[in-house]
């Protein structure tokens, strides 16, 4: 079922109305966040950022439904073939948002940090930061989409399957790995590291590591963060990132644990372990969407709910498989993923107890640099003992590394526990794949479709006035599908109201010659119903309803007639009635003979 409903929810001027007082309130929301820090640090602003981005994907997520924005998106012709640009044109309304939240934060932020920017200069740098997150999908959709519009049928059939979407995961891989680094090194605007006696000294202690990578200054918040970062696992297209801030705060020997730090990310390769885990979710949305699609559908509450909220299935559909897959989203990026991030992290400390392991210090004092490092930022940034859903806090880092130097087995027991829980996580998304194949998704797309199409006939029957036309193609509908019971069912309720309707006895009389279930056949019946159909309506379809109906009653002579009848009304189909004459001449109408098909209506 597609996403998009077939209309709006609301009428167009309510929907824009809803949409501008949308932005008005988060507007005013946000002037209230940032209003409220009641100081000038910079662990205000970054929290009343962290709240109005969560207010953003509220406000987002409600003008997207309320609104109909999908739907309004998705009118222009060109969003047929590039459907992935409705999501990326929603996605500019998203980040309308979040230009309301940055024009409100550029005076927080020229207070905290020190740069008088222009409110166009300030919305650039905070999409330039912000972009990264964003465009790998971006150009993964668009290609995916310009790929299907190739006309090459083995292609196309390649998509459809498993490897061809393993393919595009491929790409995405090596979109990553070698073209993202660069791309978000110039976004972050950072440039390399001058020349001189620290580059040196960094660039030799990474050869002693045998790790080969480029130094550039980061100018995160003007440069004033307290951090650094590796980015690319391809040499040459590996960068470790430091702010200008990090730098002048500590010694060079703490410059070196951190380094150390990065270069053990690398290492234990996190980078790729990261698309793993990120990967795994796609994998885990896609496999169980269908299933949750034809649940929800199967079940009388989503149409009790349907008739109650006046919704379009549609749009229905699109809110009830939302909310759970957005669940789902937190509930593994907060806890699965941060649980990794933490302990990856964790894993990168260790790696200072090697990278160290011939330092002056000696065999106890490994960690000193580090902890050293790691105290000066928790005491200039203020949030020491503050842990976040994707690190510890830097108090239990300290502890945890001096835990390890009194404890060298404690390091080997936590390899030991990242290995485990990623061998559990392969397991565990294995097991979800399988599971999920063992859905009946055939017995729930059965039961949802007869649901659905009862529901749709109900409310039809109950509200037009041509009750006849909605219960015959509900009927029609219900035999495309073979659901032919259900079918002869709605095709009897119709004659109560429309006894002499040419259409209805054409496509009945067709049902009873052609239904798979041999117990609905009834050629006699179906002869007069035919027979009344071509009085009513004498056309090329209904001449070839009657010319089966004569043959299924063995009159040979007579089916061959009307079928000639039908080569004259219709001669553009004439291959089709010629096969038709042909196959009266050859075959008779017993168990299994007779041609199984839709209503005959053209």
């Amino acid at each position: 079922m597609k996403t998009v409903p077939d209309a709006p929810f609301l009428p167009p001027l309510v929907s824009a109305c809803c949409f501008i007082i949308s932005l008005i309130g988060y507007d005013r929301l946000v002037h209230f966040l940032y209003g409220k820090r009641g100081n000038c640090e910079a662990a205000g602003y970054f929290r009343a950022e962290r709240q109005a981005m969560i207010l953003a994907v509220v406000f987002f997520g409600a003008a997207t439904y309320l609104c109909d924005l999908k739907y309004y998106l998705s009118l222009p012709q060109w969003t047929e073939s590039l459907p992935s640009l409705v999501n990326i044109a929603g996605l500019l309304f998203f980040f309308g948002y979040l230009g309301l939240m940055w024009r409100v934060a550029r005076s927080p932020y020229q207070g905290d940090f020190g740069n008088d920017h222009t409110p166009a200069a300030f919305l650039w740098l905070n999409i330039r930061v912000n972009l990264p997150v964003v465009l790998p999908w971006a150009l993964l959709s668009i290609c995916h989409d310009l790929v299907a519009l190739v006309p090459s049928q083995g292609l196309q059939d390649l998509l459809l399957t498993a490897w061809g979407d393993l393919l595009f995961y491929l790409f995405f891989l090596l979109f990553v790995l070698l073209i993202f680094p660069p791309v978000v090194r110039r976004l972050w605007a950072c440039v390399q590291m001058p020349a001189g006696v620290l580059r040196d000294q960094l660039t030799a202690f990474c050869a002693r590591q045998n790790f080969v990578c480029d130094l550039y200054l980061w100018p995160l918040y003007e440069g004033r963060a307290l951090t650094a970062a590796v980015m690319g696992v391809v040499p040459g297209l590996r960068y470790v990132l430091i702010t200008p801030a990090l730098i002048q705060t500590l010694t060079l020997d703490e410059l070196e644990a951190v380094m150390a730090h990065e270069i053990g990310h690398v290492k234990k390769m996190h980078l790729l372990l990261y698309m793993l885990l990120i990967l795994g979710f796609s994998l885990v949305v896609g496999v169980l969407s269908e299933p949750l699609i034809s649940f929800l559908l199967s079940r009388d509450t989503f149409y009790s709910l349907m008739e109650w909220s006046k919704m379009s299935p549609e749009a229905l559909l699109v809110a009830c498989t939302s909310l759970p897959l957005l669940a789902l989203m937190l509930l593994y990026f907060r806890f699965l993923f941060g649980y990794f991030i933490r302990n990856f992290e964790r894993q990168a400390d260790l790696h200072v107890f090697s990278a160290f392991a011939d330092n002056h210090y000696g065999d106890y004092g490994r960690s000193f640099s580090l902890v050293s490092a790691f105290e000066k930022i928790g005491l200039l940034s203020g949030n020491r003992d503050k842990p976040s859903w994707h690190h510890f806090g830097i108090g239990e880092r300290v502890d945890f590394l001096e835990k390890c130097e009194r404890d060298p087995g404690a390091r080997g027991r936590h390899e030991r526990k990242v290995r485990l829980s990623l061998s559990a996580y392969v397991l565990g998304l294995t097991a979800i794949v399988i599971l999920a194949r063992q859905v009946p998704l055939d017995e729930l797309n059965r039961q949802y479709e007869e649901k659905y199409i009862e529901m749709m006939v109900s409310q039809k029957v109950q509200r037009e006035t041509d009750k006849a036309l909605w219960l015959r193609l509900a009927g029609d509908l219900m035999q495309h599908k073979k659901m032919e019971q259900k079918a002869l069912e709605a095709y009897e309720k119709a004659m109560t109201y429309e006894p002499v309707s040419p259409d209805l006895m054409n496509n009945l009389a067709w049902l009873l010659l052609t239904s798979q279930d041999e117990q609905l056949r009834d050629p006699q019946r179906a002869l007069t119903l035919a027979r009344a159909a071509v009085i009513e309506k004498p056309v090329a379809s209904f001449l070839d309803t009657l010319a089966m109906a004569y043959w299924a009653n063995d009159f040979i002579e007579e089916a061959i007639k009307v079928e000639e009848e039908a080569i004259l009304a219709d001669p553009d189909h004439r291959a089709y009635y010629q096969q038709q004459i042909d196959h009266f001449r050859r075959t008779r109408y017993e168990a299994g003979s007779g041609k199984t098909g839709e209503a005959r209506e053209r």
